[in-house]
């Protein structure tokens, strides 16, 4: 396991893509980082606090239905749907690309991973430039309101 402050940065929205288009079974995490994660090794469910079998992870490969449609588009996609998570998990909560193993899935039907490779960090204007790029889309795609209970 790397320490986290070995893994390198990425800092482009075409240079997470192109890693994307290059590697299958990558996973983003949003979490304190892979040096707090992996003395862990699982996530534990906010609501129940039932300790799950493995790391929740988001799936970065593309979906056949996505069609011959942009890959850096799939990925803004992607970060966008959680970029809300530092503000709602607190200081510290970054994105980071791990390469892992679904062992099965968590609440929200999110894939839990081991056997954790962690490979980058995505660096904070990535996600700007996510949220920036599905802001274009919003009136071809609608816009994705999120409420909370």
């Amino acid at each position: 396991m790397s320490a986290s402050d070995e893994l390198r940065v990425v800092h482009s929205l075409a240079a997470l893509a192109a890693l994307v288009e290059r590697d299958r079974g990558l996973y983003v995490r949003w979490s304190r980082g892979p040096g707090t994660d992996m003395g862990a090794t699982s996530s534990t469910d906010a609501l129940t606090g039932v300790s799950m079998p493995g790391l929740s992870a988001n799936p970065l490969d593309l979906e056949e239905w996505w069609q011959d449609r942009s890959v850096e588009l799939w990925v803004a996609r992607r970060l966008y749907d959680y970029a809300h998570l530092p503000h709602d998990k607190g200081p510290g909560v970054r994105p980071w690309v791990l390469r892992g193993r679904e062992t099965g899935r968590g609440p929200d039907n999110e894939p839990l991973v081991v056997d954790v490779e962690p490979l980058c960090w995505i660096a904070s204007g990535v996600i700007e430039e996510a949220r920036a790029a599905v802001k274009r889309q919003e009136a071809e795609w609608g816009t994705m309101r999120r409420s909370g209970d």
